[in-house]
């Protein structure tokens, strides 16, 4: 589904996906966030994501699940994740991914920001 956007890129249409690299509520912890770590798992799967993003395997972050360590920790319900996916699949599959933004909140919550640019 994510390719049906594809065709708006030539349209000149922008488009955001707003979600979470790991977001598991359940773990949250303002202990660790005041000791300014992340727990291990969280960082592995972002690490997975990012690195995964850069090299532009875009079919392995969307078979995140059974490819990504920790997956089903990272994101107990992909809700928050499924947005990276539309923004890939936009951007169209020779897309390439600039890491614009990373950061952290209470251990779990991991924010990043990709801009995809299609290559033509």
């Amino acid at each position: 589904m994510e390719k049906a956007f594809a065709p708006l890129k030539d349209e000149g249409v922008l488009i955001m996906g707003s979600g979470a690299s790991t977001h598991n509520l359940i773990t949250l912890s303002s202990n660790v966030d005041s000791a300014g770590g992340v727990f291990p798992w969280a960082l592995e799967f972002d690490n997975w994501v990012k690195d995964t993003i850069l090299r532009g395997r875009y079919e392995d972050v969307n078979q995140f699940q059974e490819k990504g360590p920790y997956a089903k920790m990272a994101h107990p319900w992909p809700d928050h994740f499924y947005p990276l996916h539309v923004a890939m699949g936009a951007a169209g599959e020779n897309a390439k991914a600039k890491l614009l933004h990373q950061s952290w909140q209470l251990g779990s919550l991991s924010y990043y920001s990709y801009q995809f640019t299609s290559t033509y």
